[in-house]
């Protein structure tokens, strides 16, 4: 009986046997995340119209204290190099921007969208190996169990900000007096939207009990990881919706203080 031998040859980038339109999701997760990371990298070095009376923006938090408000985390410091940019932006962003850059999630994302590795299933991509994340540079994706914590403590940072965002000065009076507008709305929907996607984070899931062998004996563990995995089970959901929600209420909160927009008081 004869053989049939059938060669096989390497797609080149692109190139495929899919019908549909696959390039059409990387496509739109390229422009998101470009069109997201322009506008960030634009707000944080602005350093100005990033707060509006109690309302902060989630780029420019925390602002500890006044003090700090005065010197690092608010202001030009006076003694700071007139040649070396300077925001308190620039000091916070990196930290939910390296959580983000090395999710799980994010990663598969932008690796089709931006490096096409690959575009899509059973596409090309125009590479001929593979050197997965066991070398430099992409070993550095490792840290992103590291980045959990300081994602777990700008939740805290944030629902502070919420809380101040809940108490209104009188013009006239100076006297506080506890209200809600839309940009406390828009906070609050700011941290349970970042809330769910970090508390969905994959690293979160094991440290809660991913390295237990028989979590059935271990009752708080199986708890805990349910609930994680309950987040995790919508963890793309949880990552674009937060995404947008972070941006609009920087969005929103520089509307408010360029004089564009009027904050609408409900309560």
């Amino acid at each position: 009986m004869a053989t049939q031998v059938v060669q096989l040859r390497r797609r080149k980038w692109g190139e495929t046997m899919r019908p549909d339109l696959w390039w059409i999701e990387p496509l739109i997760v390229f422009t998101i995340l470009s069109s997201f990371l322009g506008y960030a990298t634009w707000a944080a070095f602005q350093n100005t119209h990033y707060a509006y009376g109690n309302y902060l923006s989630p780029f420019y938090s925390p602002l500890l204290f006044s003090e700090f408000r005065e010197s690092w985390f608010g202001p030009k410091p006076g003694g700071w190099p007139g040649w070396l940019p300077f925001s308190p932006a620039l000091l916070i962003l990196p930290f939910p921007a390296g959580f983000r850059l090395t999710c799980y999630y994010y990663r598969g994302a932008y690796y089709k969208a931006f490096w096409s590795d690959p575009p899509s299933c059973t596409v090309g991509e125009p590479r001929t190996g593979y050197r997965g994340e066991r070398s430099l540079p992409l070993v550095l994706q490792n840290v992103h169990r590291y980045f959990l914590y300081f994602a777990l403590a700008f939740l805290v940072f944030l629902s502070i900000d919420v809380w101040k965002a809940m108490w209104f000065t009188d013009p006239g009076t100076g006297v506080r007096h506890f209200g809600i507008g839309v940009g406390t709305i828009l906070l609050v929907a700011n941290v349970i939207l970042l809330g769910g996607y970090t508390f969905g984070c994959h690293s979160l899931r094991h440290l809660v009990g991913g390295y237990v062998d028989r979590l059935s004996g271990a009752p708080a563990r199986k708890k805990a990881y349910d609930c994680v995995s309950c987040f995790n089970r919508g963890h793309m959901r949880w990552a674009w919706a937060s995404l947008f929600m972070v941006a609009f209420c920087d969005i929103y909160i520089r509307m408010l203080s360029l004089g564009i927009w009027h904050d609408w008081r409900l309560l």
